[in-house]
């Protein structure tokens, strides 16, 4: 008979190796998803085979014997090498990292990762989201969304995302009994969200041109994230680009206060380094086109 035909059965040697482990059998069983009889079973199985006793079976539970313990220790490095063997041979997960700015992030990204995830289990996605301009070199970064004016050189990849077009929203009972779109006289009236792009000067110039109207109050905020909070809390009137604020306006939680579009100057990019274009950057890179086409 072979060497390979003398070994035990797999399941056998797992039950006493688990059991070996805990000590008792059913907590094996629970940790090998069986019932605490088959553990049993394959352990008086191996018993038979082997021609020893592997375990005592005492009133508080089961401890090895001397040969039980030895065979344990050797049954266990066995175990412990096929599983880094079996490792070391699957694929590591694929990495990509994103850079996004945080609205971008909490307002467009953030909603959408289940679907991700559900698309491409086999990608670890990490969001870096920060204001600043990062470096696809010395930050790790294989993916970016900025907004910006092409060309951005030969090195980089750009994909467009989506038009510049900001909407004045605020939340649908901001202003009770006065449906939008609303005039200069009611805009007066309410409170400005501002940001750090300080877009609402230009936008009522466009918007009531040749009108003037009484200086609004204003809250200013570090960030767009926090004025659009701000609007959904009822607190103002927020300016947003369209694509930030699509599913809260669908939702009913916002509602256009104006119908003027004001069109930004730089349209949102997906870039990207052509020389770091690993497949699982490019798969995610793909679906964010996807999900960007209206």
């Amino acid at each position: 008979m072979s060497r390979r035909t003398a070994l035990p059965p797999l399941n056998a040697l797992r039950a006493f190796e688990a059991a070996g482990r805990h000590l008792t059998f059913r907590a094996a069983a629970d940790e090998l998803g069986v019932t605490q009889g088959a553990v049993a079973q394959h352990v008086r199985g191996l018993e038979a085979q082997m021609g020893l006793r592997m375990f005592l079976r005492e009133a508080r539970g089961l401890s090895l014997t001397e040969e039980g313990r030895a065979y344990h220790a050797a049954v266990s490095q066995a175990f412990a090498q096929l599983s880094e063997a079996t490792a070391r041979l699957r694929p590591a997960p694929g990495h990509v990292t994103i850079s996004v700015t945080p609205t971008f992030a909490s307002k467009w990204l953030i909603p959408r990762l289940p679907g991700f995830g559900t698309a491409h289990p086999e990608i670890d996605l990490r969001v870096m989201a920060t204001e600043r301009v990062t470096s696809f070199h010395s930050d790790g970064i294989d993916l970016a969304v900025r907004q910006g004016e092409p060309p951005f050189g030969a090195s980089i990849r750009a994909d467009p995302l989506f038009r510049q077009e900001i909407l004045a929203v605020c939340a649908p009972d901001m202003t009770p009994g006065i449906a939008p779109p609303f005039g200069p006289e009611t805009l007066s009236a309410l409170t400005l969200l501002h940001d750090t792009h300080d877009l609402w000067p230009r936008y009522l110039r466009e918007a009531f041109p040749g009108m003037r109207a009484a200086h609004p109050r204003g809250i200013r905020f570090s960030q767009t994230t926090l004025g659009l909070d701000a609007a959904l809390a009822g607190q103002g009137v927020a300016l947003a680009s369209r694509f930030l604020v699509d599913r809260d306006l669908t939702a009913g939680r916002l509602v256009q206060a104006m119908g003027h579009v004001l069109r930004g100057r730089r349209d949102f990019y997906l870039l990207a380094s052509r020389s770091r274009m690993l497949p699982a950057t490019a798969a995610a890179r793909d679906w964010l086109l996807v999900q960007a086409d209206p």
